[in-house]
């Protein structure tokens, strides 16, 4: 608690992000209008009192499809990072610990994946799925995994030989409990890390993939498609381009900031 409340810049992240939650959770008592709705007359209004950020070019406020906009976002993130951790884990747990030909095909496999661009596989993956919430999270989580993978695997070679596995095995203890009870807990932290990391990675996947139209379809409100659709008027309505630009770069930046936070408490290199 000492070292957060020191880090100035990390502690800043970290309440960000459970502003951002928070107002995901209870978005539908945080925002004056319903996100869907539409008020032509209103169209494109600039920030007032009674729009604070402003509406669309159908009149839709803002604000209120920001919120609810925050939580898919955070939903995309938690569900894409849980799939990308769940392969990741169990990958790099599995080639690292049976080692030889497991080891070589899984590590191989990672390989392949890792040689295509990660914009090409979200692509390849999309090709197989409607667009769509679901889509995106399985997208992300399907195309985010190899780095895991490699660090998991990396810290298992490394613990299987130490001194508590080895008595487990001259103990009997079965493989599954070996690996759960006594190997992960100690590869926990930088799975955290990672995961911190990749909430923001997820987000600004999510973002990119609603501005090109493969993400989140209307009239479900998301920040990259807020972004799209203030592409066309950046001139004449600069909010409708400007807050869900904030946001995504603010949000993002927390995360990162959050995992550096994490990466650095958690190295037992750096404890004292």
């Amino acid at each position: 608690m000492k070292k957060i409340l020191k880090n100035k810049a990390a502690l800043i992240a970290l309440i960000f992000i459970l502003f951002v939650t928070a107002a995901a959770v209870f978005a539908p008592l945080i925002t004056p209008y319903d996100p869907s709705e539409q008020n032509l007359p209103q169209r494109l209004s600039a920030p007032c009192a009674q729009y604070f950020l402003g509406t669309d070019d159908l009149g839709r406020d803002v604000f209120s499809r920001m919120v609810f906009g925050a939580r898919i976002s955070v939903s995309v993130g938690v569900f894409a990072v849980l799939l990308t951790v769940l392969i990741g884990v169990t990958i790099g747990m599995t080639a690292g610990y049976f080692g030889g030909t497991a080891d070589a095909v899984l590590m191989r496999f990672t390989d392949i994946v890792l040689c295509f661009p990660t914009f090409f596989l979200i692509l390849l993956v999309i090709a197989f799925f409607e667009p769509g919430i679901y889509s995106v999270m399985i997208v992300i989580g399907l195309t985010s995994w190899t780095g895991l993978a490699r660090i998991v695997r990396a810290e298992v070679l490394s613990l299987r030989e130490r001194e508590f596995v080895l008595a487990s095995r001259m103990l009997a203890v079965s493989r599954l409990r070996l690996l759960f009870v006594h190997i992960l807990p100690n590869v926990i932290s930088p799975i955290i890390v990672y995961a911190a990391i990749g909430m923001g990675g997820a987000i600004l996947t999510e973002s990119g993939l609603s501005f090109l139209g493969l993400g989140v379809q209307p009239p479900a409100p998301s920040w990259g498609q807020i972004l799209m659709q203030g592409k066309d008027y950046i001139y004449s309505a600069w909010w409708l381009s400007v807050f869900p630009g904030i946001a995504i770069l603010l949000t993002v930046l927390s995360f990162n900031l959050t995992g550096d936070f994490l990466r650095d408490i958690l190295d037992p290199k750096d404890a004292n």
